[in-house]
């Protein structure tokens, strides 16, 4: 099934963070704009870092042009957070 998580994202920011609000939810702020969808890949980025896995196992579930956004991370990870 795997381990849904929230993220609020903040693009066009002055530094780069991941805040853990909750056991699945996140803020994370990125230097780039939020066009051509570099702000959101950046996102994913940074979440298959915290994470230690593949940037290509996440997947976007909900809000892709939106702030709020929902994705999916592999099973792996229930185990590990």
């Amino acid at each position: 099934m795997g381990m849904y998580i929230r993220v609020k994202t903040f693009p066009s920011s002055k530094e780069e963070s991941v805040i853990r609000k909750g056991p699945d939810s996140f803020e994370i702020r990125v230097k780039e704009d939020p066009i051509d969808g570099k702000a959101t890949e950046r996102v994913m980025e940074i979440i298959a870092n915290y994470f230690d896995i593949n940037r290509n196992m996440i997947r976007i579930v909900k809000g892709g042009k939106e702030r709020s956004k929902i994705f999916l991370l592999p099973d792996t990870i229930d185990k590990k957070y």
